[in-house]
């Protein structure tokens, strides 16, 4: 569900694929359409991969079925099926899959990403670093206690795709070109390629 372009249709009445980042996630419906819109975009994002992983904590005894689970969810996220598989970058999707599969690592990643957030103004920064920091107290917990190592790929693949996803904000931050919080997205974002527009149409989206 690309949550991102619903509420950017019913609250702006815009597409918020066409401004600043091109993002379907919280921090650019945040800059397109407010706060309010933004807050809710975060829950319902954050809520993909928290009732999909606790279905397959329900489910199945599975610590790989979990990480696969959280892992789709992230997939799905970031390549929407009915928003032209162009959606968020898997921030807060990856941070509710991470609550639910190890809290205290969800809460590292918090206390890292928030304040970075709130010092640096870059939610980029914060989210890059709220991300790290609670892959890695995963991996740590993975290999250090009682917990399935399974886990530690879900760090793995999970940290890796967040800096990989970012490489164009990691660019702008050492340019300082990246954006602050509080800066609206006016302008709109280059037309995509017609091969970014396959997928089923979400109406009213394309």
């Amino acid at each position: 569900m690309p949550f991102g372009v619903i509420a950017g249709r019913v609250v702006g009445g815009v597409d918020v694929r066409q401004y600043g980042s091109g993002s379907t996630g919280t921090t650019n419906v945040l800059r397109t359409v407010g706060k309010r819109a933004a807050a809710v975009v975060l829950l319902l994002d954050m809520s993909k991969s928290v009732v999909a992983v606790l279905l397959a904590q329900l489910l199945t005894d599975s610590a790989g079925v979990e990480v696969v689970t959280a892992l789709a969810a992230i997939a799905g996220h970031i390549w929407p099926v009915f928003a032209g598989f162009r959606g968020g970058k898997g921030i807060s999707v990856g941070l509710g899959a991470l609550f639910v599969i190890s809290p205290i690592s969800g809460l590292v990643a918090t206390l890292f990403g928030v304040p970075a957030i709130a010092i640096s103004k870059y939610v980029s920064l914060g989210s890059m670093m709220g991300a790290i920091s609670g892959c890695i107290a995963l991996f740590v917990l993975a290999f250090a206690t009682d917990t399935s190592t399974v886990y530690a790929w879900y760090s793995v693949i999970g940290g890796s795709s967040v800096l990989v996803l970012h490489r164009a904000n990691i660019s702008r931050l050492i340019r300082g070109e990246e954006r602050k919080i509080g800066q609206r997205a006016v302008e709109d974002v280059p037309s995509q390629e017609p091969s970014r527009q396959k997928g089923f149409r979400w109406p009213g989206s394309a």
